[in-house]
């Protein structure tokens, strides 16, 4: 039954639930029902009615999400359709966009103002600015400029009651709402002397999308710093005020091959330390397959029998002065082992160096015979640990026989890991929860994090156990229940259920009862293209 007062589209019927089933990560969950709202005020009614009915809501964008939180078995809520961009403030800097609001929409509009929103995501072509918000998302150029929180000045939100509020950086909290009192009055003191007795975060990682950000909100009261990457769990978001910043200059890029993942480590934090803007490492894994696909760079000068390469970039106030960084990391890969350098100085050899990181997931989907299950693909350790990370994930892989590519953001510590699965072996899902055990163990003894900059989602919130204290998790779920009492909003991310395992249904199971073939289809092809922007429903219309 539709709820009271909703104006969208309400949909429980077979298509629209399996369109809903999956996104960008492994699992599946068929929803209850999908609501797709208009606007702030249709968010509103959906969630009074859920409060009443106890209805669970899963916030989503684009569908993008890698660890499951944007599927879930209750009521799927798109908010791709609330996507109005609003005029840029060019004076103070400043843009509200509605959640639904493309990361690529929003970088075309503010770059015409020769501004920029830093943070720039693999998958911003399709991405959502509130999916971003969602898991506090970064990207390579997060090395320099931070993640999504850094950049997030106010938030428009609907709370458990179905109140409305803007939350803005630097006012005062919105007490008037229940659920920002009970927090006030239930969780604030507590979670504050926690953090200030014992730290709630991974010591030394730089990136972190995890949890709650129990620690920022210690520093400073910002309620926003909690809002920013809770996943759904304590609001929907509406509207994002985010800041923006001048356009680079000018900018310059190196590449340099190393014999060893030890030296392009002390390459990737000396890079750091320089004031790179952005290092990327791409292991022996990746280069060997890429080496497979023709065009992709990975026969490139240097990179044939390297252990490593680093892709970094360097940002100036004029050419000479990128020019000169260039030069700077240069030097500095030379001084921690490089064999080969190849320097790009003009925009289009730039374009050129980074096309072999950005053809990582075409050249996974060009492969046959493999499916790659990005189930371990997040993991962040304090700069020192990286090799041994590595190190570590590769021994795993090569343990259970199973090839993976290995590539990510050196200069934070953060690696991406693509298993790939010959699903004819019949004990590949065997395999896959012994990967995911051995390297949530490999996380925790280094002392890292499970999800840099992609969320917990379903997938990893089970595992939170092995990498946050009791205290750490006691404290989550004082922020939870004071915002959410009855857990409406997105329940099994960031707090587990009773029961609940990391993994579940995985999508690439033959033996899942298949989808209706046109839904199959469809989402097949969005994952073909990297189409994730599509709306859902808009599909199998075009496909009558």
């Amino acid at each position: 039954m539709k709820p009271t007062n909703f104006r969208g589209a309400f949909r429980d019927d077979e298509i629209a639930r399996a369109l809903y089933s999956e996104a960008a990560g492994i699992g599946r969950i068929i929803p209850a029902a999908v609501a797709v709202p208009q606007d702030a005020d249709d968010v509103a009614a959906l969630v009074k009615w859920a409060a009443k009915t106890r209805t669970a809501l899963i916030p989503r964008g684009s569908g993008s999400s890698m660890a499951g939180g944007a599927i879930g078995a209750g009521v799927v809520v798109d908010l791709s359709r609330i996507n109005h961009l609003s005029r840029i403030d060019t004076a103070t800097r400043t843009v509200w966009a509605d959640p639904g609001v493309l990361w690529s929409t929003l970088d075309v509009a503010v770059r015409r103002r020769g501004l920029r929103f830093p943070v720039d995501p693999s998958s911003g072509k399709f991405c959502t600015i509130g999916g971003m918000v969602s898991t506090n998302a970064s990207g390579a150029r997060s090395l320099l400029h931070g993640p999504t929180r850094r950049w997030v000045n106010a938030l428009d939100c609907v709370f458990s009651e179905g109140d409305r509020a803007v939350v803005t950086r630097g006012d005062p909290a919105p007490e008037r709402l229940p659920s920002v009192r009970r927090f006030m009055q239930e969780a604030h003191a507590e979670i504050v002397a926690a953090d200030r007795k014992n730290p709630i975060r991974h010591k030394g990682v730089l990136k972190e999308s995890s949890g709650y950000a129990i620690h920022d909100y210690s520093a400073n009261a910002e309620l926003i710093d909690l809002l920013v990457g809770s996943e759904g769990t304590l609001a929907i978001i509406v509207a994002v005020q985010v800041k923006l910043a001048p356009v680079a200059a000018a900018t310059t890029s190196v590449l340099a091959s190393f014999a060893s993942l030890d030296e392009a480590s002390r390459g990737a934090a000396a890079a750091r330390d320089a004031g790179a803007s952005a290092c990327e490492l791409l292991d022996a894994t990746f280069l060997s397959y890429a080496a497979l696909v023709e065009g992709k760079g990975g026969e490139r000068r240097g990179a044939v029998g390297a252990a490593a390469i680093l892709i970094a970039e360097a940002e100036g106030e004029s050419e000479d002065a990128a020019r000169a960084q260039a030069k700077r990391l240069e030097e500095i890969f030379r001084e921690c082992g490089a064999s080969a350098i190849e320097t790009a100085l003009t925009a289009e050899a730039e374009h050129e160096l980074w096309e072999l990181r950005h053809a990582a997931s075409p050249i996974l989907a060009a492969l046959e015979d493999a499916t790659s299950m990005q189930f371990i693909e997040d993991g962040a350790v304090p700069p020192a640990s990286l090799p041994d990370y590595v190190r570590g994930v590769r021994a795993a892989l090569d343990s259970q026989k199973v090839p993976g590519v290995i590539f990510g953001h050196a200069g934070d510590s953060h690696v991406h890991v693509n298993p790939l699965l010959d699903l004819r072996d019949p004990d590949w899902r065997g395999k896959v929860e012994s990967l995911l055990e051995s390297i949530v163990s490999l996380t925790s003894q280094l002392g890292g994090t499970l999800a840099g900059e992609h969320g917990d989602g379903r997938l990893r919130t089970p595992l939170l156990d092995r990498v946050w204290t009791k205290e750490a998790r006691r404290c989550f779920t004082l922020v939870k229940k004071a915002f959410d009492p009855d857990g409406i909003f997105n329940p099994g991310v960031k707090i587990p259920l009773a029961g609940q395992k990391a993994l579940g249904d995985i999508k690439y199971d033959p033996g899942l009862p298949p989808l209706p073939a046109l839904v199959r289809e469809s989402l097949d092809a969005i994952v073909r293209d990297r189409s994730y922007h599509e709306f859902r429903l808009s599909l199998v219309e075009k496909s009558a």
